[in-house]
C-alpha cells in the first residue's frame, strides 16, 4: 500500500500558498471550530436535537491590507466569530496564513450552519502572523501575540442575500471607531454546500516551463480557481511548490464536487513560480473545466499556456503545456456512510497510574478519590468521554489499561489490565473503566516513568490481528495522562507504525502540565510523525485534547472528542479503497 500523501512540502513561506494541505470541504473532513462535522451532528441528531439549517461555506479575501512589517509584507490570517446575544464572540474558524500579501485569497473555508429563523451576528479579525510563529498550527496561534491589521461585521443574512452572494466590508480598529486610516477591506463569498459524494483526483505536470528565475530554475506551484456567478474566482487549492524544475510533476489531487460544482464549471489553473518574498510570478494560465481536463488525459494531449496582458487581445501564447497524468472519478463516501452500514468503532482505554500525578491520599493528586463523592480529574474525564465513546462503540465493552505503575507482584508495569485479571482486559461501560479504575488505585503503587510506547503497541496489535477477520471495525485508543512523556522517540516510532492501521488515538490531557510533547504528537502542523529510522507516518492518527480547555469552555467534549475522528477514520478507509458495507454487497452482487 502506497502512503497517501497531501501533496505539500510545509516548509517556511511554501506553507502559505498551500503548502501545509488545505483540506478538502467536504463536510466529512472540515476541522473548523464550529464547521459540520457528521460525527457531532449524528450525536446531536440522535438525541432529538435537530436544527433546521443550511450549511454554508465562507471564502474570505481582502485588499489594501496595512502594512506592519518592516522589511516585507504583512503575513495575514483571518479569524471569524460569531456574536453571541451577551456580546461574547465565539470563534468559528480560521483561515491559514498567507506569508507576504496584503491583497489575499485564503484558500481554507469557514463552514457555518445559516439558521433562517435567527439573526446571526458575525465578527471578522485579520491579523499579522509574526514570522516566529509560522511553523505553529494556526488553530494553536495565540491571538494576542499577533499584529491586529482591521475588523469588519455583518450579519450572516446579509451575506447569504446578496444577488452575487458577495459582501464587501470596510476593516476599522477594534475600538469600532471609523476612523479616517485606512485599513483596507475584506470581501466575503458565501456558498451553500454541495451535498454530493463525486470527486475527482488528478495528477498534473507541465513541460516547458519559462523560467523567470535568474540564478536557478523557476519553483513552480500550481493554483486552482472556481469561477462563480458573478464572474470573479474563488482559489480552491493549491498544489506543493516543485523546487528548481521546469518540467513539474505535482503529487496527485482530489477536487471534490463541493469544490468544482460541476463538469461543466469554468476552472482557472494559474502557474506560479514561488517567491519567500510573497511576490509570486504568474509563469502561464489556462482556463479549463473539470469536463475539458477529462478529455485532456483521454487524448493525452496538452493544454496551451497563456501570459495574459494588460492590452485586451493581447495574450502571450506560451511553449508551455498542461497536462492531465492522471483523471478518476471515484465516490468519497462520509463518515455516516460507513457507521451507517455496520462499520464499528471499538474503543480502548488507557489510564496514567506514574507518581508525577501526586500521592492519591493526597488531595491535591489528580487520582485523589474525594469521600465527598466529587470526582478527580481522571474520573471527569472518563465520565464526561464516556457518554460520547458509549454511543459510538456497539457492545461498549472497553480493553482497559493502565502505564506507569508498580502493580502487586512489585514490577513497575507500562501496559496491565485495569481490572488487575490477568486473564481479560474488557469491563463493561463506563461504570467497568470507573470501578476498575478505583480498585487500581488501591492495587497499584504509582511510579514510573511515563511510557506510552507499550501501550500503543498493545493497541496497535488487536487492530492489526482484527484485519485477518474483519475490516469493518476502527479501533480508537483513549490515553488519558498528566503530560509528562519520558519516551517521546520510542512513542513517535510506535505511533509511525501504528499509522498504517485502523487505529486512531486520542490523548486527553489533565491538570494543569506543559502539554507541549502532546501537541508535538497531534501533527496538525502538516509535519507527519518521523521515526527513528526515518520512515514517516502514513497519515495522522493523533489527536491531543487537554481537559481544562474543555472546563474552561472554551470546547464542548463532543466537538474536542470528534473533530479530528472522522478525517482520520476516512483517510484510512479512503487510502485502502474500502467502501461502506452495503456498497460492497451492492458490487458483489452486480
Amino acid at each position: 500500500m502506497g502512503l497517501c500523501l497531501s501533496g505539500s512540502d510545509v516548509r517556511g513561506g511554501k506553507q502559505a500558498v498551500g503548502g501545509a494541505h488545505l483540506r478538502p470541504t467536504s463536510a466529512a473532513d472540515h476541522h473548523n471550530v464550529s464547521g459540520q462535522n457528521d460525527a457531532v451532528d449524528f450525536f446531536f441528531k440522535s438525541r432529538g436535537l435537530h436544527a433546521l439549517f443550511t450549511q454554508i461555506e465562507l471564502s474570505l479575501s481582502a485588499s489594501k491590507l496595512r502594512d506592519l512589517d518592516i522589511a516585507s509584507k504583512s503575513d495575514p490570517m483571518a479569524v471569524v466569530y460569531a456574536k453571541k446575544r451577551d456580546g461574547r464572540l465565539d470563534e468559528i474558524g480560521r483561515t491559514e496564513v498567507i506569508m507576504n500579501n496584503l491583497n489575499p485569497a485564503w484558500i481554507g473555508k469557514i463552514s457555518i450552519a445559516f439558521q433562517f429563523e435567527i439573526v446571526q451576528p458575525l465578527v471578522f479579525r485579520v491579523y499579522d502572523v509574526d514570522t516566529k510563529y509560522h511553523n505553529i498550527p494556526v488553530k494553536m496561534l495565540k491571538l494576542e501575540d499577533q499584529d491586529f491589521l482591521g475588523e469588519a461585521s455583518c450579519v450572516l443574512s446579509e451575506i447569504v442575500t446578496k444577488q452575487n452572494r458577495t459582501l464587501t466590508l470596510k476593516l476599522h480598529n477594534n475600538y469600532g471607531l471609523r476612523v479616517s486610516r485606512n485599513f483596507g477591506t475584506l470581501s466575503v463569498h458565501a456558498e451553500e454546500t454541495v451535498a454530493s459524494k463525486s470527486a475527482v483526483e488528478i495528477a498534473f505536470c507541465c513541460s516547458h516551463l519559462q523560467n523567470v528565475d535568474l540564478f536557478s530554475k523557476s519553483d513552480p506551484f500550481l493554483r486552482i480557481s472556481r469561477i462563480v456567478e458573478s464572474g470573479n474566482s474563488v482559489p480552491i487549492y493549491k498544489t506543493e511548490v516543485i523546487n528548481n524544475n521546469l518540467n513539474p510533476i505535482w503529487r496527485p489531487i482530489t477536487l471534490s464536487m463541493q469544490q468544482f460544482v460541476s463538469k461543466e464549471n469554468p476552472l482557472i489553473i494559474e502557474c506560479f513560480d514561488f517567491n519567500t518574498s510573497g511576490n509570486h510570478v504568474l509563469m502561464g494560465k489556462i482556463q479549463k473545466s473539470v469536463g475539458d481536463l477529462e478529455k485532456l488525459h483521454q487524448e493525452r494531449t496538452g493544454a496551451t499556456f497563456i501570459l495574459p496582458s494588460t492590452q485586451r487581445g493581447h495574450d502571450k501564447v506560451l511553449k508551455s503545456q498542461l497536462f492531465v497524468e492522471k483523471f478518476v472519478e471515484k465516490e468519497q463516501y462520509s463518515f455516516l456512510d460507513y457507521i451507517s452500514s455496520g462499520f464499528e468503532l471499538n474503543f480502548m482505554v488507557a489510564v496514567d497510574f506514574t507518581a508525577s500525578n501526586g500521592n492519591p491520599r493526597n488531595p491535591n493528586s489528580l487520582h485523589y478519590i474525594d469521600p465527598s463523592g466529587r470526582l478527580n480529574s481522571y474520573q471527569q474525564a472518563i465520565t464526561e468521554i464516556g457518554e460520547v465513546i458509549q454511543f459510538y462503540d456497539s457492545d461498549r465493552r472497553f480493553p482497559a489499561w493502565g502505564f506507569g505503575g508498580k502493580t502487586f507482584d512489585g514490577t513497575v508495569s507500562h501496559c496491565f489490565n485495569l481490572n488487575g485479571r490477568a486473564g481479560g482486559f474488557e469491563v463493561d461501560g463506563v461504570e467497568g473503566i470507573m470501578a476498575a479504575y478505583a480498585s487500581a488505585l488501591n492495587n497499584v503503587a504509582l511510579a514510573g516513568p511515563t511510557l506510552f510506547g507499550q501501550v500503543i503497541n498493545t493497541a496497535a496489535r488487536i487492530a492489526g490481528q482484527s484485519l485477518s477477520y474483519d475490516r469493518s471495525k476502527y479501533f480508537v485508543l483513549l490515553i488519558i495522562t498528566d503530560g509528562v512523556l519520558t519516551d517521546l522517540q520510542e512513542t513517535k516510532d510506535a505511533l509511525v507504525r501504528a499509522s498504517d492501521l485502523p487505529l486512531s488515538i486520542l490523548i486527553v490531557g489533565v491538570g494543569g502540565a506543559d502539554f507541549t510533547q502532546m501537541e508535538i504528537l497531534d501533527a496538525d502542523n502538516g509535519r507527519r510523525l518521523e521515526s527513528s529510522t526515518d520512515r514517516v507516518a502514513t497519515r495522522d492518527i493523533v489527536q491531543f485534547v487537554p481537559m481544562r480547555e474543555v472546563h474552561s469552555g472554551q470546547i464542548s467534549v463532543v466537538q474536542a472528542l470528534l473533530e479530528e475522528l472522522p478525517g482520520q477514520f476516512l483517510t484510512y478507509m479512503r487510502c485502502r479503497d474500502i467502501k461502506p458495507l452495503n456498497v460492497q454487497m451492492a458490487q458483489t452482487c452486480a
